[in-house]
């Protein structure tokens, strides 16, 4: 059987011997950290496939080009860092030319001013037949005066939060998210946040991996997630919620004091819900609507799942 993403991703981390005081942040989160002299920077990078991240049947290159971007920009949230530049490569079908690297170009370029974050490279090449086109984006942030924030954080008794509504990325809602650069660092400015990650990969998937590096468990209440309106249209909203992934809200935890002290002094149009409790069981469980309290299992997108 074929080892998971974070299987894989945990024994290529335990092959890295980086001395910490030139790599703060090395693999395993949502952007690595490296020193500078007296300054750090973070990076990330995320390839997207046609036929899976996104498909152009039905999708739009500058829609692409606006994802790709707004995916990196989604992980410098993740840790509540400010966007600085990106480099884009792409690999290109064999027909496409000027015309669809202009449209490409315009969507990566109106995510990225979103943040003042520039386009500033990258690379182009092109299959020798019509294979599916290929988009890379790497990007570059600093820390905020808070930050990074890390997955590994978690303390038990910590309130669990989510930002905006889950599930039903299907339903269109992943070509056009709007990363949560701006909360993540209004959050961490307003309160001391313990750890936090980006929904990308679905709810029970990503808090798996809080739990996991921080080694603690957690509860969670299945009437107390924010459940979206197209998830909402299918036979289990419930479950897209936990799983469908491509959500990219913020998932976060804070001391049970701070909870109050956010949620009383948040003004943002983006709407925040506590969801659950850190606790140290080390296992995931979902309190259900009629009382029962199961097991959570993490069904979230698997990268390397057949």
């Amino acid at each position: 059987m074929s080892a998971t993403e974070d299987e894989i991703t945990g024994w290529f981390a335990s092959q890295s011997k980086l001395p910490p005081e030139d790599f703060p942040i090395g693999i395993g989160d949502d952007m690595a950290q490296i020193r500078l002299g007296n300054e750090t920077v973070l990076i990330t990078t995320d390839m997207l496939l046609d036929g899976l991240h996104f498909d152009l049947r039905n999708a739009t290159l500058r829609q692409v080009g606006y994802k790709a971007m707004a995916v990196s920009l989604s992980d410098c949230a993740a840790m509540a860092t400010v966007p600085l530049a990106a480099v884009v490569s792409v690999g290109l079908p064999k027909s496409f030319g000027t015309k669809e690297l202009k449209e490409l170009h315009s969507g990566i370029i109106s995510a990225g001013n979103k943040f003042a974050c520039a386009l500033v490279g990258g690379d182009i090449t092109r299959w020798k037949c019509e294979n599916p086109f290929v988009i890379n984006v790497a990007m570059l942030s600093k820390p905020a005066e808070n930050g990074p924030l890390k997955r590994s954080g978690a303390k038990v008794g910590d309130s669990i939060c989510v930002t905006g509504s889950l599930g039903g990325a299907g339903f269109g809602k992943h070509l056009g998210f709007e990363p949560r650069v701006r909360e993540a660092l209004k959050i961490a400015q307003m309160v001391k946040v313990n750890s936090m990650i980006d929904i990308s990969d679905g709810l029970s998937s990503d808090l798996n991996r809080i739990c996991q590096q921080s080694g603690v468990g957690a509860v969670i209440e299945a009437a107390q997630i924010p459940i979206s309106n197209e998830a909402k249209k299918t036979d289990s909203p419930l479950n897209c919620a936990l799983n469908d992934g491509e959500d990219f809200e913020l998932l976060f935890t804070l001391s049970e004091k701070e909870w109050p002290k956010l949620s009383n002094q948040w003004k943002e149009r983006t709407t925040l819900t506590r969801i659950g409790t850190i606790n140290d069981t080390g296992k995931m469980q979902i309190k259900m609507h009629d009382g029962r309290v199961n097991d959570l299992e993490a069904e979230g997108y698997n990268h390397l799942s057949r």
